[in-house]
């Protein structure tokens, strides 16, 4: 080909660039939305707010925006992904730092679209995909109860990501793949409780964002695959449908109760991710509580517990052969409360291979139980268990964590448990 040929097919190749880069640009440009004056938190109903409260324990929302011993809602908690770290915003009423210079249609952008006020793709860290279908008045209600809230002026650190996924127009990419609003109508067949469950769980709740797996860019895998269990922080998310590996059925009543406690006495007590769950549902409406219990009793409603609970495997003997140092270590540090009659054993305490963390297909939940103990997810009086990260190496980790679930496990035994317990410990540091 002659040099001339060549330079036309360069000049071509870049020009189709151009085209490409500015076709993007438009796609990616959102315009900033004008500043307003913090409103008055005087002028808003104060039904409004009220309600707006309810929504923001429904949605579990300072749990993202609240860093350890910071402020409600003031940002800086971090969101670990495989591309980096994102740190929660402040969503206070502080024009510098936070929302405060918001409008309600800078608000309803980023809950709709994931767009900031001032046009900038937000990392769906922040579940817009599931905020795009709550209702107006909702979102109203959200709307007047962060303004109403104390102003704290605090900037969160910056956000750590791999490159080039800190230019933030990337996004849009993503979004033209995996987001789509998908608006929840009631069903007919179903009741009140059940509708209102839905939706709740399906927007503000956002529970497929932890109990469904994700793809290679982190994207739910909903439809069929939706609710069939997901990481989160570190901790596994069981399935909560079909699929779920709990020993005993998840009824309404059980969902409820353990939704405003943080424990079944049929289950055991919520850990991990799921302590802050339950420490916000415990202060959300009781009706909207029970309904969240209704629609996803439903869920689990074909599990292997809803049709058969099963006797509890005891395996002890066994165990005690095939772990001798794990049954030592769990004499030593675990016995005196988990042990039938003894005497931490005190009312209402679920027997140990109750716990669906035993009878799950992977170790994690067992093994950062173990690791970072349990703390009362509602109130002080709650279940609590002791941390061992600093007494007990890897090893003894992994020794202990077999010996349980040669017990009491129900599944396959599960391999590599020291390589698990080194990476879960790395996970938290």
């Amino acid at each position: 080909m002659s040099r001339s040929g060549i330079t036309r097919k360069l000049i071509w190749a870049a020009a189709a660039l151009c085209v490409c880069v500015l076709i993007f640009a438009i796609i990616a440009y959102r315009p900033a939305i004008a500043t307003v004056t913090r409103p008055d938190p005087r002028l808003f109903d104060p039904a409004l707010v009220v309600r707006g409260a309810n929504l923001a324990r429904l949605g579990n929302c300072v749990s993202c925006h609240q860093s350890a011993g910071g402020r409600p809602y003031a940002g800086g908690y971090p969101v670990k992904t495989p591309f980096g770290t994102i740190y929660g915003s402040n969503i206070t009423p502080d024009p510098a730092t936070g929302i405060g210079a918001w409008s309600p249609a800078a608000f309803r952008r980023a809950m709709r679209e994931g767009v900031g006020r001032d046009g900038s793709h937000l990392y769906p860290a922040f579940p817009y995909t599931h905020y795009a279908n709550v209702t107006e008045s909702d979102l109203g209600e959200l709307y007047a109860f962060l303004m109403t809230q104390p102003a704290v002026r605090s900037v969160p650190p910056a956000n750590t990501m791999i490159p080039p996924l800190g230019f933030r127009p990337l996004l849009v990419g993503w979004k033209l793949l995996f987001f789509r609003r998908q608006h929840i109508t009631p069903a007919a067949s179903q009741s009140a409780a059940w509708n209102r469950g839905r939706y709740i769980g399906e927007t503000l709740a956002h529970c497929t964002a932890c109990h469904s797996p994700r793809g290679l860019l982190q994207q739910e895998k909903r439809g069929a695959q939706a609710y069939d269990g997901g990481w989160s922080g570190g901790w596994y998310a069981p399935p909560i449908n079909a699929h779920s590996p709990a020993v005993r059925a998840w009824t309404v009543e059980r969902l409820d109760a353990y939704f405003r406690t943080g424990l079944s006495t049929a289950h055991a007590a919520a850990a991990g991710p799921m302590g802050s769950v339950t420490y916000n549902l415990a202060r959300a409406a009781p009706t909207d509580v029970h309904a969240l219990a209704t629609y996803y009793a439903w869920q689990m409603r074909a599990a292997p517990a809803a049709r058969f609970e099963p006797p509890l495997p005891d395996r002890q003997a066994l165990a005690s052969q095939r772990h001798p140092d794990g049954a030592r270590l769990y004499e030593g540090a675990c016995a005196v409360c988990h042990e039938p009659g003894a005497a931490m054993m005190v009312a209402g305490r679920p027997a140990l291979p109750l716990g669906t963390p035993l009878h799950e297909d992977n170790p994690r939940d067992t093994i950062q139980i173990v690791l970072k103990g349990l703390h009362p997810p509602v109130s002080p009086r709650g279940p609590y268990m002791p941390a061992f990260a600093d007494a007990l190496d890897d090893r003894h980790v992994a020794e202990i964590v077999a010996y349980l679930q040669m017990r009491h496990g129900t599944g396959s035994a599960w391999k590599n448990l020291e390589k698990d317990v080194a990476k879960a410990r790395k996970e938290g540091e």
